[in-house]
């Protein structure tokens, strides 16, 4: 039998941790753990819910955001991450769900290959096959927020108890992940308030140059905390500091082009080459953008000045604005032809390093008003002509270890006519 220590401190504490996080996606990863370690779980999913287009008509769906599997982590080399399938689901009676999202009730399941008889919805097994895994007990639970509308549901798989066996989730379970569920709704609605502001000034952005969506700041962002990821874990990065810094990277990468608000439309929307005037100007939109975050009052400004400033300097110091001071624009180091040298290698903040990656790979992924997007293969070869030269090759080999978990973003942000 399992043994449950109530605890209202433990409660407060993760009611202060949850409130810290402000990025939307890194939320919902944390409270997916966080929602497992309450109720001993080895696994579970988390859900949000969207509405998606179907046949030209919007429909209101779950879209799986992270699942968590402990017993099949455990399987992969160590600093790998399980990869699983995106996919979205009705709201309706037919799976568990879609069941929860609809009643808005908790859905306790004993045995999933037992489902008590006579209840609308049913487990459909072929996804245990494939996984190697069996799903035994779950417990579904309904995320709601304070204007009483659905965020999303969560779901956790096979409890244990102290002696390892898995065992149904009990009636305390059910009181102790529905007061969680309190919490971590408070703090998405938090979350998701920054996130609309954030994409409210892309919007913006999207507005003066069509390239500019919230498809490529989600992507470019995803992509970017995913290669950091791997490289905090290579560099023994302490999990504190590798989940804040994610935290304020994801929405600092999400603005990268920012500073494209203050280039004149005649350039952002022209279809041809740039002059080399045109070319200089749209380079000014580091500096711009950067202007944004001239007094930092947190660390999430300080990423965000570094990713803005430095995501179009190159490794090999033939990039963009270079030596400069974004607030004057007076050059700090020139060069013979009086210009600002270009920075150059560790010079550039990792965080620019980054996301300069995320950033040409969805770009040359994308289609745009003056290309189609280029098949895989091509953008993978035009991704390694670049490492030492564009790209940090060290940052580079990780985007290359990791194109499985990239792969998964990109299917989460996948546009209409892309391959």
């Amino acid at each position: 039998m399992k043994t449950h220590d109530v605890n209202y401190g433990d409660t407060l504490q993760r009611d202060f941790t949850l409130s810290k996080i402000h990025d939307f996606d890194i939320l919902l990863e944390r409270i997916l753990l966080e929602a497992r370690r309450i109720v001993h779980a080895d696994a579970g999913s988390i859900y949000v819910r969207e509405v998606v287009t179907e046949k030209e008509n919007p429909v209101e769906k779950l879209c799986i955001k992270y699942s968590q599997n402990d017993t099949l982590s455990a399987m992969l080399p160590e600093g790998e991450k399980l990869i699983y399938s995106y996919f979205s689901i009705p709201i309706d009676e037919k799976t568990i769900s879609g069941y929860c999202a609809l009643t808005r009730k908790i859905v306790n399941v004993p045995d999933m290959y037992n489902i008590e008889k006579g209840a609308p919805y049913s487990f459909n097994p072929k996804y245990d096959a494939i996984s190697h895994y069996r799903t035994v007990s779950t417990l579904t639970i309904p995320l709601i927020n304070s204007y009483d509308r659905l965020i999303g549901v969560i779901q956790v798989i096979n409890s244990h108890n102290e002696s390892g066996e898995i065992v149904p989730f009990s009636k305390m379970d059910e009181t102790r992940i529905s007061r969680f569920a309190f919490i971590a709704s408070r703090a998405l609605q938090s979350a998701y308030t920054t996130r609309t502001m954030v994409l409210r000034t892309i919007k913006l952005a999207e507005l003066r140059d069509p390239k500019e969506t919230s498809l490529h700041a989600n992507s470019v962002a995803s992509y970017a905390v995913e290669i950091y990821s791997r490289w905090a874990y290579l560099h023994t990065i302490p999990a504190v500091q590798r989940e804040i810094f994610k935290d304020n990277f994801r929405i600092a990468a999400m603005l990268h082009d920012v500073g494209k608000v203050a280039v004149s439309d005649a350039i952002l929307k022209k279809p041809g080459r740039f002059t080399e005037e045109e070319y200089f100007a749209m380079q000014r939109h580091t500096v711009q953008g950067a202007k944004l975050f001239k007094d930092p009052q947190s660390p999430l400004d300080e990423i965000s000045l570094d990713v803005v400033l430095t995501h179009h300097e190159n490794w090999d110091g033939t990039g963009y604005p270079g030596w400069i001071d974004p607030f004057t624009e007076k050059p700090l180091k020139t060069g013979k032809d009086g210009k600002p040298m270009g920075k150059r290698g560790e010079e550039i903040p990792l965080a620019g390093r980054i996301a300069a990656i995320a950033d040409v790979f969805d770009a040359l992924s994308s289609r745009r008003v003056y290309k189609e997007a280029w098949k895989e293969d091509k953008v993978l070869e035009e991704m390694k002509k670049m490492r030492g030269a564009k790209f940090d090759p060290e940052l580079t080999d990780i985007f290359f270890d990791i194109y499985p978990s990239i792969k998964y973003i990109q299917s989460m942000y996948k546009e209409e006519g892309t391959p």
